[in-house]
């Protein structure tokens, strides 16, 4: 199932507060996570590992910034890669539903994405994937983020934040 796109400025869930609370739910339900990240480079586990008792969920965490590491590491078919690019819905499913698998969490949340400042390969600045796969099946988000490099990774791990509490309610 896709999210509809949508704006992540505004994200409840974002900021220390709210990765707290993600981490409180994950714990209060005995949850675990795994990340596999591209473009925020960590940025994500370490948000994650900020919160004391963190340890209780968070499994480990992947960093696929070269394309080939998306496979060898996390387990995506280089054929989706090729036939999608690695900024697409089909990457940053196979992200997540590798890591959930290869790091044995109950949820494998992935990000793949440009923060800039320039475009590559014909996608611009700022536009990314990100997903968050369960037992249950997986759920994408195309993100359309403004701002520099910075703005756009932390934009990404507070969508991603967002969109994994959203999947705990679900």
């Amino acid at each position: 199932m896709t999210v509809p796109e949508g704006d992540t400025s505004e994200v409840s869930t974002s900021g220390a507060a709210g990765v707290g609370r993600l981490v409180e739910s994950l714990i209060e339900r005995g949850t675990t996570v795994a990340t596999c990240e591209s473009l925020t480079g960590g940025l994500l586990a370490a948000t994650l590992t900020s919160v004391p008792g963190s340890s209780a969920v968070v499994r480990g965490g992947l960093i696929t910034y070269a394309t080939d590491l998306k496979s060898s590491l996390a387990g995506v078919d280089p054929a989706v890669v090729a036939a999608d690019g690695v900024v697409s819905e089909a990457v940053a499913r196979a992200m997540a539903e590798g890591v959930r698998s290869r790091l044995g969490a109950d949820l494998g949340l992935a990000c793949t994405g440009v923060a800039g400042p320039g475009a590559q390969d014909g996608l611009a600045a700022g536009t990314v994937w990100i997903a968050v796969a369960a037992r249950s099946g997986t759920i994408a988000r195309r993100l359309a983020e403004s701002g520099d490099r910075q703005r756009v990774r932390e934009a990404t791990v507070a969508a991603l934040i967002a969109l994994t509490a959203e999947s705990l309610k679900a």
